[in-house]
């Protein structure tokens, strides 16, 4: 298809509530109008004022999602990732507090000097600037802006004026403005109510911008008189209403979009060829296995923010994709660290085929991660760490095999005498907390021989980073000699970034988040190979019950 010079722009907006899943509908659109040929990449504008999420519990925001060059964002970015199989950038993700920071250091630096700096147009051109920064790399076709939190909220004010100019400066057919907002179903009288989106729609007018497209989410199907009442009364056309009726997935999203011609009524809008036939092989083929599993296999996720799922998004995801490509129903058992003790863990990880160590800040449930990898590596049960995963096997390993019982980690006891986990090089002169860590993709070099080495088919590999600690390569040797390798260093610095076992069937330790490099085109082999190692795992287990009962 031949490209555009200058891109469209798409805009999503979102009215009546929060938490409707603008991420997953502006990820949907972006994987439909890249089937049909186009170049797309979507970004996120979050009004909260934290400079970005690095910051933030899981509990506050869910997971903290890590681009490729470094940049900590919002767990939506993992969204568009998966959906587009195209990495994002700092440039995808905006939020309040780094367009003020920005304004305020202009200002400082006497850039208004002699002016009066304003939310308009000091404020608003800075969003402009930064929307634009994507399209003026040449790389992309239409670019899908999602703007955070509800119309109506003080906070979105500066982004919901900053559409409305760059609508006017794009000049018509450049720019659309999708509104996604909720029609509720009131059980007592049986009815779908229209009036919260009429009112959305009317707030998002009095800020001076018309919305083209509707998107409803809806728990039940919107009758034709349903629709059309949507469409007089909000300004669109029928075609225009488009309805997200709950899903069995949220891979199904797109499909059920484009059963509605919504990518079609999307590229009309723009002005943009829409003949070209969409292709949905590898997405067809991933529905099709995740939706028939010829297997089925049970992994405990131990963690300590395991009541909130979204704080492990991207991890359950990649299993989702691993587990497709494997044929494999992927169950995953929340298992809260801070619950496990010598005594609870045998009951706790019963009948489990895997166990996934997770990643994390902080002391809290460390504890009952040291004991669950234990007892995984005891029982030669598949063990995955990640992050701060890897570390907690490092300080078990430390303890119960080679004798140092208050091996520990620098984050966690300053004054252990043995720490096999340490504080970075270059971290320990750092002070501020937002944005300091060890950022985004690094290489690592695999030791020839190794498991990890034949799970990843390569020598070298890059993956994103998210972290502050080390491997203590003063320990290098013990642990080589006793059986947990260091296999993977970073070929610069000799940062070790994997631990593996080597009597072990599967005890794979990684310093890395290769969960965010998992989509549903390319599922990551890590997670692939750990699940093949779990469903390996459940066929031992099965022959071994077999026999005993005979």
């Amino acid at each position: 298809m031949e490209t555009n010079k200058t891109p469209k722009y798409i805009f999503v907006t979102g009215g009546v509530t929060s938490s409707l899943g603008k991420g997953i509908v502006a990820s949907s659109l972006g994987m439909l109008l890249e089937a049909r040929g186009y170049r797309v990449t979507i970004q996120k504008l979050d009004p909260y004022i934290n400079i970005d999420p690095g910051t933030l519990n899981p509990y506050e925001h869910g997971e903290c999602y890590v681009t490729e060059d470094g940049a900590e964002t919002d767990l939506d970015l993992g969204h568009y990732e998966r959906y587009l199989n195209r990495a994002t950038s700092k440039a995808n993700s905006v939020t309040t507090g780094r367009i003020y920071q920005t304004v305020i250091e202009k200002e400082r630096r006497g850039d208004y000097l002699g002016k009066t700096v304003q939310v308009i147009p000091h404020i608003t051109n800075e969003i402009k600037r930064r929307i634009k920064l994507l399209g003026n790399t040449g790389d992309y076709d239409i670019i899908i802006t999602e703007i955070g939190g509800t119309v109506g909220d003080i906070e979105s004010l500066p982004y919901i004026e900053t559409i409305r100019q760059l609508i006017w400066e794009l000049g018509e057919n450049n720019s659309s403005v999708i509104h996604l907002t909720l029609v509720p179903y009131l059980a007592a009288s049986g009815e779908l109510k229209t009036k919260p989106t009429q009112h959305s729609v009317r707030t998002l007018m009095e800020s001076g911008i018309n919305a083209n497209i509707l998107v409803t989410r809806t728990e039940h199907n919107l009758s034709k008189e349903v629709k059309a009442k949507l469409a007089q009364f909000c300004n669109v056309r029928k075609e225009n209403v488009i309805q997200s009726i709950d899903a069995d997935t949220i891979y199904d999203v797109p499909f059920l979009l484009h059963e509605q011609n919504f990518d079609e009524v999307v590229l009309k809008g723009l002005d943009l060829p829409y003949d070209q036939e969409p292709d949905f092989t590898v997405w067809k083929k991933f529905l099709n296995s995740h939706k028939n599993p010829k297997n089925t296999v049970e992994i405990a996720l131990v963690g300590k923010y395991v009541s909130l799922h979204d704080s492990y998004k991207s991890i359950t995801e990649a299993f989702t994709h691993a587990g497709a490509a494997t044929e494999t129903e992927v169950k995953v058992r929340w298992v809260y660290s801070g619950d496990l003790t010598e005594e609870t863990v045998a009951e706790k990880l019963a009948g489990v085929s895997g166990v996934l160590i997770a990643p994390g800040f902080g002391d809290r449930g460390i504890l009952g991660k040291i004991i669950a990898a234990n007892f995984a590596r005891r029982n030669n049960i598949p063990t995955l760490g990640i992050c701060l995963g890897m570390q907690i096997m490092a300080i078990e390993f430390a303890r119960n095999v080679l004798g140092y019982e208050k091996a520990d980690s620098a984050e966690m006891d300053l004054t252990t005498p043995h720490p096999v986990i340490s504080l970075m090089e270059d971290q320990k002169d750092v002070s501020d907390k937002g944005g300091t860590m060890r950022l985004g993709n690094w290489k690592c070099t695999l030791a020839e021989g190794s498991k990890i080495r034949n799970v990843y088919g390569s020598e070298d590999i890059l993956e994103r980073h998210r972290h502050r600690y080390e491997f203590n390569n003063e320990y290098y040797d013990e642990f080589v000699n006793n059986g947990l390798i260091p296999v993977g260093k970073n070929p610069e610095t000799e940062l070790v970034e994997i631990l593996e076992h080597k009597e072990h069937p599967y005890y794979i330790g990684v310093q890395f988040h290769p969960e965010y490099k998992s989509t549903v085109a390319s599922p990551h082999p890590l997670f692939i190979s750990f699940i093949e190692a779990a469903l390996s795992n459940k066929q031992i287990e099965t022959i071994n019950a077999t026999r005993e009962k005979i």
